[in-house]
């Protein structure tokens, strides 16, 4: 009965023992074991077997790409202004043997780094520079990190500098930089903005001018062309009227009495004397003959009876 229960006993610690010799190491993960406190492997992700009491798991790392948010560090730029500058760094671990033996508390390692590279860079830029060259430091601080991590088994894949926060008095007087160069923009665009306008009306003025100018040409035009047709038909008239006058053979005395009737019309009833040509200085006497002529008419007709 006793050999039974030691037969048990000892089965149970093999299994014990068996199951604490194997290992699965999870995805995205190395572990670095060390014999006899020396390295031995780095074990990648899968199952494997240590050998109790020889073999010892001494760090297991994360192969997947970190973040390390550090706290603001101050910084004093060329030009003398000390900001608060808060910079994010992404890294990943690349060599896990590296990472475990090349430097203690790697993280505190690139967290000094970092604010000793950030210091040199912008210690060497003015406020307008290091505010409108974020890019450019982000690129600068990501080389210098890459290649100083490279021994720790650490890659720095990037770099942002997550806020810039210069002392508040410079970012009042940034501030009324900024509206003061607002208002200059808006007087700017409101000068324009009248600019515009008044060609506008005086281009639209212009124009109406032009027009106006060219209807009162046409109407002239128009009303001189009417008139030269009004005088042509009058001529052409007067030309038809002579004509058959001139093929009819009008006498003497209706030659003078027409006279007579364009003396009265030059007269017009408002002149007090009237010069009258010698050609007509006998048309009494033929007035007096035509109205003889015309009372020995109705005589003849009444002695015919």
């Amino acid at each position: 009965m006793l050999g039974t229960i030691i037969g048990v006993i000892i089965v149970l610690l093999l299994i014990i023992l068996a199951i604490r010799c194997i290992c699965i190491v999870p995805q995205a993960s190395a572990w670095i074991v060390e014999a006899l406190g020396q390295y031995k492997a780095t074990w990648g992700a899968g199952l494997h077997f240590k050998v109790p009491i020889i073999h010892r798991i001494v760090k297991k790392v994360s192969l997947k790409e970190q973040v390390a948010d550090f706290e603001p560090q101050p910084v004093i730029t060329k030009d003398n202004v000390t900001m608060m500058v808060d910079s994010v760094v992404f890294f990943y671990i690349f060599d896990a043997k590296l990472f475990a033996y090349g430097v203690e508390r790697p993280i505190a390692a690139i967290e000094n780094l970092s604010a000793t590279t950030l210091r040199n860079i912008i210690g060497s830029m003015t406020l307008d520079e290091t505010l409108t060259s974020r890019d450019d430091i982000n690129s600068r601080i990501t080389s210098i990190l890459d290649n100083a991590t490279d021994k720790w088994g650490i890659k720095v894949s990037r770099v942002e500098v997550k806020n810039i926060a210069p002392p508040r008095s410079i970012q009042e007087a940034m501030e009324k930089q900024m509206k003061a160069e607002r208002e200059k923009r808006e007087a700017i665009l409101t000068a324009e903005g009248k600019k515009q306008s008044a060609i506008t009306l005086a281009e639209g003025e212009k124009e109406a001018a032009i027009l106006r100018a060219e209807a009162v040409k046409q109407q002239r035009i128009r009303e001189a062309e009417g008139e030269a047709e009004a005088l042509l038909a009058v001529q052409k008239a007067r030309a038809e009227g002579i004509k058959l006058i001139n093929e009819a053979g009008p006498s003497a005395g209706y030659i003078t009495l027409e006279s007579y009737k364009t003396a009265e019309k030059m007269a017009d009833g408002k002149a007090t004397k009237i010069i009258v040509p010698s050609d007509i200085a006998n048309l009494a006497g033929t007035l007096g003959a035509l109205s003889a002529a015309v009372k020995d008419e109705p005589a003849k007709e009444g002695k015919a009876e």
